[in-house]
């Protein structure tokens, strides 16, 4: 699968480090979806409004995408985090439920506005999920 991701590394490199962490928390991320087999990456920005890092798997055929993480401009950056919702459980209820707000479908989105291990971690049960419901095409 080939990867767009032209711009990405500018937009890291500039990115300036807050005391929210919120720019380990999305290289975090991004280094857990490169880690995962047949998954690619396209990274969309749309400057001084989002920058989206989305990630396909190479079975999916019905479907542009698993999941979506976007860098919300504002002071400061936070993330915002979306699957559609038939991808994945949210037991805890964490997240926020976007009727057609991943591409026209249902959503689930989590917000993380600071570093939390606890809720990093439960986001990246989320995207493991998503990464499974999408390996299965």
């Amino acid at each position: 699968m080939k990867e767009n991701l032209s711009g990405l590394d500018t937009f890291i490199k500039d990115w300036p480090e807050s005391s929210e962490q919120n720019k380990k928390i999305f290289l975090r991320l991004k280094a857990f979806l490169e880690s995962k087999p047949g998954v690619s990456l396209e990274f969309h920005p749309r400057p001084e409004l989002t920058y989206s890092l989305r990630a396909v798997h190479e079975n999916q055929t019905d479907k542009a995408l698993f999941t979506m993480i976007d860098v919300i401009e504002d002071q400061p950056r936070w993330l915002s985090i979306c699957f559609y919702s038939e991808f994945i459980h949210d037991p805890k209820e964490k997240g926020n439920y976007v009727p057609k707000g991943l591409l026209g479908e249902d959503a689930v989105c989590f917000d993380l506005e600071e570093f939390n291990e606890q809720d990093i971690r439960y986001v990246e049960t989320r995207l493991e999920e998503a990464f499974q419901s999408a390996a299965k095409g």
